[in-house]
């Protein structure tokens, strides 16, 4: 991971940063649909996902959840809490068997009384992290179902194309149902676009996983505006 990569990337720091924290953590492995923490917990650790991908997300009385992001390889999470002293605002969930590192809280307080610099960074990642949510609502709102299901696609491509350094025939993990939250869509709406674009040579799906065949389609498609289909 460059320097360059923390100035960019939500959920990343510098390359310094990310080796030091990463002595100082332990490791968590978590099976498909376990819990990492609730909404409301004390925030007692800062998280990496070291392989595997979590899930957001916060859930209203009656039920119904809305996804506030997905978390993948080398991006850290929970520092909101952690700054801030109060209890998790939303719910960590493994969509995949994943493994997570944790650094104590108590550790991070001590590094950053140590190297202001490092607090810098850790309130940059906060900002990209808030933009990022504000810029989903902002699609929700402005943009139609194809262009939103085609940026999350898009977005998932490159964050493994970039861990993986492999251009050509990607296959990524992808759940219809956990997209559908994400994107405020029933399944069988994500599932019919799928469909459609698998005839077109767009993608082609799997269970639980998708292989983009033709990016530059998907770009087209995620640029469309609001009112279009």
């Amino acid at each position: 991971m460059s320097d360059n990569a923390a100035n960019h990337e939500p959920g990343t720091l510098s390359a310094a940063l990310d080796v030091l924290l990463r002595q100082h953590a332990r490791r968590r492995q978590l099976e498909r649909g376990e819990q990492l923490y609730a909404r409301g917990s004390p925030p007692d650790a800062l998280f990496c996902v070291e392989q595997g991908i979590v899930r957001l997300s916060v859930t209203s009385a009656g039920g119904r959840e809305a996804v506030l992001g997905l978390v993948s390889q080398d991006q850290w999470f929970g520092e909101a809490s952690l700054f801030g002293g109060e209890p998790r605002g939303n719910d960590a969930i493994a969509i995949v068997k994943t493994t997570v590192l944790l650094v104590p809280t108590a550790t991070i307080h001590k590094l950053v009384d140590h190297h202001p610099d490092y607090l810098l960074q850790f309130l940059t990642m906060m900002g990209r992290r808030y933009r990022a949510i504000l810029t989903r609502m902002d699609d929700t709102v402005l943009r139609p179902l194809p262009a939103r299901l085609a940026r999350v696609i898009l977005q998932a491509h490159d964050r493994e194309t970039r861990t993986s350094g492999q251009a050509e025939a990607l296959t990524l993990r992808f759940s219809q149902e956990e997209v559908g939250h994400m994107l405020g869509a029933s399944r069988q709406s994500i599932n019919r676009l799928l469909k459609l674009w698998e005839q077109d040579g767009v993608v082609s799906t799997g269970y639980r996983s998708l292989k983009v065949r033709r990016p530059d389609a998907l770009q087209a498609m995620g640029d469309l505006e609001g009112g279009q289909e």
